[in-house]
């Protein structure tokens, strides 16, 4: 997505005149002209997931990439580096293996198994299985050079894929320390991440889901976002909470679900066992409340019990480890 990228992006112009700009979508809905707006100059192609080149198999899984990217000789993966809830760190070999891979690619990679898979934790890139299929998707695909900025620093890496993320995790630093367990915690989502509940929803299970959660069991996790999009455009996610009532235990024991997004509703169902989750602030709550979600208009809640993440997909607060 074009966040802050416009000057990296002249610099390479200047020095590669025939550079192509491919907006990496995954299996998300195409970007708007107003979303665009800012890499206009560049003429940027949309990533279709339906017209991709097969590459190679990667640990099981169908490698294909976009072909504008298959027919270069090389590319350059050019993105933001932060927290992400299975690959560690986004950046690197991830814009181009999922941002412009092929339908059964993505859909293999999110697999439940894998994004459940011991050792698939938020921050890390070292002993992951789910980076290391990304890293060879990757390389599989021709990505070459990574270029990414760190999240919440005026901080660019560039180099090799694997090297840049691996340095990107080292310098991140985004997990600080709270002596005891909150009841809840408020999350509030900035707005490039609000524009749905699929996207919003990753503040919840970040926290939820990370090393050293600082909530009690059976806390309430508040995330605060607008979501006009509603649930999102990801189908699958959709009619995955949509097949079953919170806390969705069947997306976890039963036939796993398919479709664009799923995978989110595996993770929200993961994030259910342990807490409650509830979204203020929403534009449009009645579409959350059709798939069993309390949601409400009204603004989050505080306390002096309550934990105040302000910047849930860099900075998040962990159990210290003496009261863990």
């Amino acid at each position: 997505r074009p966040l802050g990228l416009h000057a990296p992006l002249a610099a390479l112009r200047e020095r590669l005149p025939n550079l192509e700009v491919v907006v990496g979508l995954g299996l998300h809905r195409p970007m708007s002209s107003a979303e665009l707006e800012a890499l206009a100059p560049w003429r940027p192609r949309q990533h279709d997931p339906d017209d991709c080149v097969e590459t190679e198999v990667v640990d099981g899984i169908p490698g294909a990439v976009g072909r504008a990217l298959a027919e270069a000789p090389w590319s350059l993966s050019l993105g933001i580096a932060e927290l992400h809830q299975y690959a560690g760190v986004s950046g690197g070999h991830k814009g181009v293996a999922v941002g412009c891979g092929g339908r059964a690619t993505i859909s293999a990679l999110h697999a439940r198994e894998r994004v459940l898979a011991p050792g698939v934790v938020l921050g890390a890139v070292e002993g992951n299985p789910f980076r290391a299929a990304v890293d060879g998707l990757g390389e599989a695909a021709g990505c070459r050079l990574a270029l990414v900025k760190l999240a919440g620093q005026e901080l660019w890496l560039a180099g090799e894929p694997r090297a840049v993320v691996a340095e990107a995790a080292r310098r991140l630093q985004p997990f600080w320390t709270v002596p005891q367990a909150a009841s809840g915690a408020v999350l509030r989502v900035p707005p490039a991440k609000a524009a749905s509940f699929y996207q919003a929803s990753r503040a919840a299970s970040y926290l939820a889901l990370s090393p050293r959660p600082p909530v009690q069991e059976g806390g309430l996790l508040v995330v605060d976002a607008s979501c006009p999009e509603g649930l999102g455009a990801e189908a699958g996610f959709r009619a995955a909470l949509a097949s079953c009532a919170p806390p969705w235990t069947e997306l976890l024991t039963g036939p796993p679900p398919t479709g664009a997004g799923a995978q989110r509703a595996v993770i929200l169902a993961a994030v259910a066992r342990r807490f409650r989750l509830r979204v203020h602030g929403c534009a449009r709550p009645e579409a959350l409340e059709a798939v069993g979600i309390e949601a409400t208009s009204a603004p989050a809640p505080c306390g002096q019990r309550w934990l105040d993440v302000t910047r849930p997909f860099e900075r998040l607060p962990q159990l210290a480890s003496e009261a863990s």
